[in-house]
């Protein structure tokens, strides 16, 4: 007497880490939404060279870090990131985070993804892909029009960047500077995606994450702002956002960068943590 064998290809297998990545990919980055945030990243540092160049025509250039780029144009990408890296970046983030779990349960997709032979430590993984891809592609929008406009709008000098500190780099050092900026950046948002993420696994609606994302960056911008919780600070996330500005200096201070990078490696590991907890604990 024989065995009946079942035929290979109705053993269920697990979909191939590619398709997975480049379905998700296609769908994050085809949605509407996506496109015009990425647009409004791209616009942020031309306005702001726009301003420069037209307040340095008339009364001449205003203090602070955006005075900073008159005449010195390489500053820009990383003054553009520094103001986007307050608010609008951390929402693009949420946003998109929230999409990524909280969307896909309110239409009810995401039944369909825990049911299939997928894995949820892999989804899970696909749903962080696609949340940083977009903070990066966020950041390079950032950076590459900024250093475009820069120096086709506002102009540079022999040395190519003249510091904070008052000193001159030269093209390569500067665009090296810029590239470190950007990492940083990322680094960070990485940290506000995973909460958000873990936040998004946590509820169905999409805007709660947002809200929640949004709601926490303000609370701990004003508890930093208050002198008697000045203990309080080390562990709030947003503590440490200005120091991209530290690229600016010469030499350039390393303490705000790293402290900063550690603290954001804490709250990734605890967003992402929550995250697989949650999302393996979830019923399809």
């Amino acid at each position: 007497m024989t065995t009946a064998v079942l035929p290979h290809a109705d053993t269920p297998r697990g979909v191939p880490v590619s398709r997975l990545l480049g379905s998700e990919l296609r769908w994050v980055l085809r949605r509407p939404r996506t496109l015009v945030m990425l647009g409004v990243f791209a616009l942020i540092p031309v306005l702001i060279s726009i301003g420069v160049a037209v307040a340095d025509a008339g009364d001449g250039p205003g203090r602070g870090l955006i005075g900073a780029v008159a005449g010195n144009g390489l500053v820009l990408p990383v003054v553009a990131i520094t103001v986007s890296l307050a608010l609008l970046l951390p929402l693009a983030v949420a946003m998109v985070a929230a999409d990524a779990i909280a969307g896909e349960a309110a239409q009810g997709t995401l039944r369909g993804l825990l049911l299939a032979p997928v894995g949820r430590l892999r989804l899970v993984g696909m749903k962080a892909v696609g949340v940083l891809v977009v903070a990066t592609l966020a950041v390079l929008a950032l950076a590459v029009v900024g250093v475009v406009a820069g120096m086709v709008i506002v102009g540079r000098p022999e040395g190519q960047l003249v510091t904070l500190s008052g000193t001159t780099l030269g093209l390569g050092d500067a665009l090296g500077r810029v590239g470190l900026v950007v990492a940083w950046t990322i680094g960070q948002l990485a940290a506000v995606g995973a909460v958000a993420l873990a936040v998004s696994a946590l509820t169905e609606h999409p805007s709660v994450v947002v809200a929640s994302v949004l709601g926490g960056l303000i609370v701990f911008g004003v508890l930093s702002a208050i002198p008697a919780l000045e203990w309080l600070q080390p562990y709030l996330l947003t503590t440490g956002w200005t120091a991209g500005a530290d690229v600016l200096r010469d030499p350039m201070p390393l303490d705000g960068l790293v402290t900063s990078t550690l603290r954001a490696l804490c709250y990734l590991a605890v967003g992402a943590g929550l995250t697989v907890f949650r999302m393996l604990r979830r019923d399809a």
